[in-house]
């Protein structure tokens, strides 16, 4: 696939290092000589401006598959998506904005429910993003991270294994899971692996769960501190766009919320637009305002500034006033993992949250990726297995790397397979391995397997 790029943002940079390995790549921008980000990456690379035609000819835009505008500036990238439309009515545009309201108008579908009128095919907006992965992640209580599929059926679940889990030292064969939940992936030392039924769970390994919603409901409540109603007060700091639309979506399910912001006129706008939740005027980093609005009390705080130094400190004062679970906002994504290390309990990246959803728009259909795990390091992938395929047992196939099948799509149903499931003509496999593996699994399961039992 031939993918052209316009911008050397940090989201460009991180994007075209998720794709170059795999696809041509080529990257725009105005300055006489590519950034530095992307020198040690084969891309190729054209001086000029992403909305000018002899440009984009010279990038080869008639005969590009993706064209991706991610330049700083929310103008520049709607105008060159425009034109490269213009060029190649074929090329699929995929168009970054930081405005809301320009995503607002570009991700309503005309009335033949498609976007094309606008020469714009996805219109991403990073930070709405961002908060639907915090939304999801503040109403599984202990979890780290959270991914649905198949609207709702199916979910992923990661959880910390801590000192006092009844898990930990113990070999994953004799934990004795509930019913369909099962232990697809573990980080451990910042490095992904696949594990076995012989695996030992060690303290601060972060374990990757599938199943169904009842099944890891059951897990929740068995292994890890779960109430009965779930998480029910929230605190938090940062009043933007994501502060706000956060604060929305949690009004909506009824969790009592507190939203500190130090900037007055904002503080007005969220109050009237805000019905239910507080709305505080001051500073996340003062100590004394934090503890005189119990902020300690709260079950999650949520620091969402767009300072990176304000995030870190706002969350460690809240970690030292005895709040359970702290999420941060982490601007620069090399951030991630320092900010996990200094205790935070779950660090994200608009930036990250970005590739992820880039990464989905880019698939072949019959083979998608659901959900992008430990910073890219692990994927679910979807399958979908040809009419003509025949019955296979999952104990019966060899595969030729580590992967393991979380689930099954079966009509209206989601099964969480044993050994002895079926894998039968139809069927939607839910696949997780790790990144460097994906595209050996995709190639086995597409083709090396379809024959094997053709052929039986």
């Amino acid at each position: 696939m031939k993918v052209i790029i316009n911008g050397t943002s940090e989201i460009a940079s991180l994007i075209a290092k998720e794709l170059y390995e795999v696809h041509d790549v080529t990257v725009i921008d105005s300055f006489e000589e590519i950034p530095e980000d992307f020198n040690k990456l084969d891309v190729s690379y054209v001086s000029g401006t992403g909305s000018n035609i002899g440009t984009l000819e010279a990038a080869g835009l008639k005969k590009a598959d993706v064209f991706i505008a991610c330049s700083q500036l929310d103008e520049a990238n709607i105008v060159s998506s425009w034109t490269a439309k213009k060029i190649n009515p074929d090329v699929e545009t995929v168009c970054f904005v930081k405005s809301n309201e320009y995503f607002e108008t570009f991700s309503q579908p005309s009335i033949n429910g498609q976007y094309s009128e606008h020469g714009i095919d996805h219109i991403i907006w990073p930070e709405e993003l961002l908060m639907q992965e915090i939304f999801r992640i503040i109403l599984v209580p202990e979890a780290i991270d959270v991914e649905i599929f198949a609207g709702g059926k199916a979910r992923l679940l990661e959880y910390r294994m801590k000192e006092e889990s009844p898990m930990v030292n113990k070999a994953i064969k004799n934990c004795f899971f509930p019913e369909n939940a099962i232990i697809v992936g573990i980080t451990r030392d910042d490095s992904l692996f696949i594990p076995d039924g012989n695996t030992e769970l060690d303290v601060n390994d972060k374990v990757i769960f599938m199943g169904n919603e009842e099944g890891l409901n059951n897990l929740a409540a068995t292994f890890f501190e779960r109430k009965k109603k779930g998480t029910t007060s929230t605190a938090i700091i940062g009043g933007g766009n994501v502060g706000f639309m956060l604060a929305s979506n949690l009004e909506n399910v009824g969790i009592k919320t507190k939203i500190i912001e130090v900037n007055p006129e904002r503080c007005e706008e969220l109050s009237d637009q805000l019905k239910k939740t507080l709305v505080i005027k001051g500073d996340g980093t003062d100590l004394e305002l934090l503890e005189s609005e119990d902020i300690g009390d709260s079950e999650v705080l949520v620091s969402v500034t767009n300072n990176d130094e304000k995030n870190l400190l706002c969350s460690l004062l809240a970690k030292q006033l005895g709040v359970k679970r702290v999420i941060t906002r982490v601007g620069k994504a090399r951030n991630v993992n320092l900010f996990e290390k200094v205790g935070i309990d779950v660090a994200v990246s608009p930036k990250e949250a970005a590739v992820k959803e880039i990464r989905d728009k880019l698939l072949e259909k019959d083979v998608g990726i659901l959900a992008l795990v430990e910073k890219g390091q692990g994927e679910v992938i979807e399958i979908n297995m040809p009419e003509d395929f025949n019955d296979v047992k999952i104990m019966d196939i060899q595969m030729p790397v580590k992967a393991i099948i979380g689930a099954i799509k079966r009509g209206t149903k989601i099964l969480i397979p044993k050994g002895n499931t079926y894998i039968r003509a139809h069927d939607h496999l839910m696949i997780f391995t790790t990144t460097e593996a994906a595209a050996r699994v995709k190639t086995f399961f597409k083709e090396e397997l379809v024959r094997v039992v053709r052929q039986k």
